[in-house]
């Protein structure tokens, strides 16, 4: 498989507030000039609005590239962003995939995207199967720690209850769990777990409020900031997922991989197509490419990511499947039905800390 990315010039999101996909309210987002994509109408053309990471992004889109000779134009932007954007959209589709988060945060959008079960699906792993009919989980982003291991000295931290040692407070990076859905993944990995399996029992709430008064009832606006923050020695320890966290202990940064010992969540980061996508027959071949045993191994072996086929290779920078405790009684449907009560009594804590 060729490695070589041929993408089109990343295009810049700035979004409005939008009502839904059903009514099709208020104009796309600007991108340049023309106010759309750029780029070829042709058959041969893919657009993928993405809030996955670049060095994923190069490896999926430019070996699909490659490997079809589909022209793909990508418009990048956060996990927020982007589903904002198409859900502007739903009057007049300008993108056909969107690949920005699981399933639980996709819930709400279920109406911008277009029913597919890849072929491809029958080979994913238990649990990471198509079960929406629109969602296809695709790669894993579990929830865990990035510890800067020369500020942390003896401090240990092994899990969420280690978070409100009040030595790390104001050492702590930790990302806004309305608009990030790796922050929201995390909240909801240490709500289950200090929960003990319930995320709105009154020892989860106790612990979150705890934990946002160890942040000095600060969180970050962009996911990024976490884990970068922690590996320049901002802060001590960061709640993010494993791809970046991986990818600066691969690079010898001084900073260590600390999955929660009370269970950790491993999401499944699903690619939908987005209804109405004005190149339907690519988009399917994009999503079933993503599944095929050749993107998933090629991402396996040379990425920090987690792929999600079954017998899938990982490199020698991500732990293994079972050296992992996963979060046993999390249940994706519930949570998406519950988001925005969680997301609300988070925000409280934020404006209750002390």
């Amino acid at each position: 498989m060729k490695k070589k990315l041929a993408l089109a010039t990343v295009i810049a999101l700035t979004l409005g507030i939008c009502s839904g996909c059903g009514g099709g309210g208020g104009g796309t987002a600007d991108t340049g000039n023309s106010g759309q994509p750029s780029g070829s109408d042709g058959e041969e053309t893919l657009v993928v609005y993405t809030a996955r990471s670049e060095s994923l992004n190069n490896a999926v889109i430019g070996n699909f590239e490659a490997d079809t000779g589909i022209h793909v134009e990508v418009v990048t932007g956060g996990t927020g962003e982007v589903l904002k954007r198409v859900q502007n959209e739903a009057a007049n589709p300008q993108g056909d995939i969107c690949w920005a988060a699981d399933e639980a945060m996709l819930k709400d959008y279920a109406d911008c995207f277009e029913p597919y079960v890849s072929p491809e699906d029958a080979n994913m792993m238990e649990g990471y199967k198509n079960t929406s009919g629109y969602s296809s989980p695709a790669f894993c982003d579990p929830t865990v720690f990035i510890v800067n291991t020369d500020l942390a000295g003896d401090i240990e931290i092994n899990g969420f209850e280690d978070l409100l040692n009040p030595e790390l407070k104001g050492k702590i990076a930790a990302g806004d769990p309305v608009n990030s859905s790796s922050a929201f993944q995390c909240l909801i990995a240490g709500l289950y777990d200090m929960g003990n399996g319930d995320p709105l029992s009154d020892a989860a709430w106790e612990w979150a409020q705890a934990l946002v008064n160890n942040l000095d009832g600060v969180s970050l606006n962009s996911s990024s900031q976490v884990y970068k923050g922690v590996a320049e020695g901002e802060y001590v320890v960061g709640l993010t997922w494993e791809d970046p966290a991986a990818a600066y202990v691969r690079d010898g940064v001084a900073v260590k991989v600390v999955f929660p010992e009370e269970g950790a969540l491993m999401s499944g980061q699903c690619v939908s197509i987005i209804k109405g996508a004005p190149h339907m027959d690519n988009a399917k071949k994009f999503v079933d490419y993503m599944l095929s045993e050749a993107c998933q191994n090629y991402v396996g072996q040379n990425l920090t990511v987690r792929p999600l086929r079954e017998g899938a290779t990982l490199n020698d920078s991500l732990i293994p499947w079972d050296s992992i405790t996963p979060l046993e009684s999390y249940d994706g449907v519930w949570v998406a039905e519950n988001k925005s009560t969680i997301t609300e009594r988070y925000s409280e804590c934020l404006e209750n800390a002390t």
